[in-house]
Parts: structure tokens; sequence; C-alpha cells
């Protein structure tokens, strides 16, 4: 699920909106970017895009991996936020990880991050980012509330929440390479299912 995520640091002498608006307009310009151009983006073009200066995107990332990883953040929380869950039971918990999953899979700026391998290996692989310990705190919290109504098994919340956030993670970032054989109906309901069979009591 989610291109270490590095947050911007603004100058001093922009008051926060004003530090929050370009931090947006250049982070806007890297998804255009990643769309087109992929790992091949550079910071100079970045902030062309952006209609900035390069120092005013050194003041906040220092380099393009940075950008990406507080891009990739940012449309992973995005796509969170606007995707609420509709109750606290294990089938509002499944139903609201795979619409997450579905959306994070066909999202433009994150489907071209996850096109390259070396990019997701560093953002996603190896360590986890600011996205994914959301992720998690969300995953906790959901999974703890359904093991008070009984619909979620026995189990320590964060290990059962790292565990489904492994699931779904890898089935996001493999879908292209079963997609043939689990056409879009059948990778819903296989996600959903693995995520019951994990989780029922």
């Amino acid at each position: 699920m989610s291109p270490s995520d590095e947050s911007p640091t603004g100058s001093q002498s922009e008051s926060p909106s004003e530090s929050q608006s370009i931090d947006d307009k250049i982070l806007d310009a890297a998804a255009e970017l990643v769309v087109v151009l992929g790992k091949r983006v550079q910071l100079a073009e970045i902030a062309r895009r952006a209609g900035v200066s390069r120092p005013t995107v050194y003041r906040r990332w220092p380099d393009v991996r940075a950008v990406i990883g507080s891009l990739l953040t940012r449309e992973v929380m995005r796509t969170v936020e606007r995707t609420p869950k509709t109750g606290d039971d294990r089938a509002a918990l499944v139903e609201w990880i795979v619409d997450v999953a579905v959306q994070l899979r066909d999202h433009p700026v994150l489907g071209g991050l996850l096109e390259d391998g070396d990019l997701i290996a560093e953002y996603v692989l190896q360590r986890l980012g600011t996205s994914q310990q959301t992720l998690l705190t969300l995953l906790r919290e959901a999974v703890a509330a359904a093991q008070i109504g009984g619909t979620v098994r026995p189990g320590e919340p964060v290990q059962l929440a790292a565990m489904v956030l492994l699931i779904t993670q890898s089935t996001v970032q493999s879908h292209r390479m079963v997609a043939d054989l689990l056409p879009e109906p059948a990778w819903r309901s296989e996600l959903a299912l693995a995520l019951n069979g994990y989780l029922s009591p």
C-alpha cells in the first residue's frame, strides 16, 4: 500500500500558509512528472514545473527521492481520508481495506511509482515510511475496535495490523502480475477472502 517518507521543511521567512502552498505546488509538479517520467524525474524539472527556484525546493527536501517520499505520503493519506470506514466490525474493516487498496492500486501517481521497482524497494520494502506508520496506526485501532465486538480474533492488535498491511501491500504491488488470472471482481473478492480468513475468530 505505500510508497521512508520525509517531511518538508519550509523557509523561516514564509508564513505557515505560504509554506504549505509552496509545498503543495512542488508536490503537485512532482506528481505530474512522475506520471510521465517515473524515476527519471529531476529536481530541476520539478522546480521549473512548480514555478519556483531550485533553492526553494532544496530548503524543503534534500533531493528528488525525498520529494517523492513526501509525495507518496501525501497521496496515500489523501486516499485514506476520502475513504471513510462505515463501522467497527470485521466486515466494515475488510471492506474499507479493500476500497483503499483499489484506490491506491489505480492511483495515477502511485501507479507510476509501482512501475519503478527500485523506487518502491526504497520507499515500501526496506523500511516503514510515514504513510505506512500512519496506516499501521489506523489498522491497529480498527482491529482493536473489531476485537471488542468479537468479530476479529484475539491477538496483539499491532501484530495483526502489521500482517494485514503486508497482505494488502503485496497484493497491490503484484496485481499486474496476475491481472489475467484475477480480473477486477475476483481481485477484490479474493483479497477480502484472504483478509477475512486471517482476521476471523
